[in-house]
């Protein structure tokens, strides 16, 4: 068999070479490649993040780095056809905007969206999604759902970014491995989950209703889909009614909730554990 080839590795010593321009600028709210309304890239940042892109369905067209984090990918960029653009940290920190630790990036286009069908096939646990519109707890869900067996993400109304730039960091490039799907319909799409023989369990404060460890207990060997809404408003009621069971945290010291991704967290953990 053929061996395969490394990737090119092109030196780049000018920050307004036009070929790192899909690195360019990247805490600009204007010129963000990773805008979908822009060029809509996915881009991965630092050795373990690249690693994730590698292994998912987002295939690199580009690479900017150090000779360091080169040396360092070298066995995973064993036959990666995109160019590797080698810089010092000096020129990154001018074509990124800022000064990066990390010391590599990695961009890709956005590829196909999944269908809600699709990521159910094979999947018994899910997280679902409602009014999560901060980009770091997005990308904690997604590093908690990949730590913790949950197989799909689905994103109901109001939902950030994924593949934006810090929820993609922030999940350890979990975002680009765990399978997720926006729902065409809202809140209408939770009978296709239910059709696909998922019961649907909604997370809320109120005190009136079962517990997380006792409602997953209940339901042990059966598909479950966990439904998680944003901090403060939480679920909306309409989203509730159309669950098949209320469930809480038990909460002390006179606190009603926690941050979104830790309750999703415990919720995954539960679930994990029967």
């Amino acid at each position: 068999m053929p061996e395969l080839s490394s990737p090119t590795v092109v030196d780049i010593t000018d920050p307004a070479d036009p070929r790192v321009d899909d690195f360019r600028e990247l805490n600009s709210v204007d010129r963000r490649p990773d805008l979908p309304s822009g060029k809509g890239l996915v881009i991965a940042e630092g050795v373990l993040v690249v690693q994730r892109m590698l292994a998912s369905r987002f295939t690199p067209r580009a690479l900017l780095g150090t000779d360091r984090r080169l040396t360092e990918l070298r066995d995973d960029l064993t036959g990666v056809t995109a160019p590797y653009y080698r810089v010092d940290a000096e020129v990154m920190a001018e074509v990124v905007g800022f000064h990066l630790n990390r010391g590599v990036l990695a961009s890709a286009s956005r590829a196909p969206e999944l269908t809600v069908p699709q990521v159910l096939d094979g999947a018994r646990t899910v997280a679902v999604l409602e009014g999560v519109n901060d980009h770091e707890n997005l990308g904690s869900i997604f590093r908690n759902a990949a730590g913790l067996g949950v197989d799909a993400v689905i994103f109901g109304s109001g939902c950030a970014d994924p593949l934006y730039r810090r929820a993609v960091r922030v999940s350890m490039g979990h975002a680009l491995l765990v399978p997720y799907a926006w729902a065409s319909q809202w809140p209408a799409d939770l009978q296709t989950l239910r059709d696909n023989g998922f019961r649907l369990l909604a997370m809320t404060p109120n005190l009136a209703v079962g517990t997380l460890a006792e409602v997953t207990a209940e339901l042990d060997g059966q598909k479950v889909a966990v439904l998680v809404g944003a901090e403060g408003p939480g679920l909306a009621e309409s989203t509730m009614r159309a669950a098949d069971a209320r469930v809480r945290i038990p909460m002390a010291r006179g606190t009603d909730s926690l941050n979104v991704a830790t309750a999703a967290a415990l919720a995954f953990y539960e679930r994990a554990r029967r």
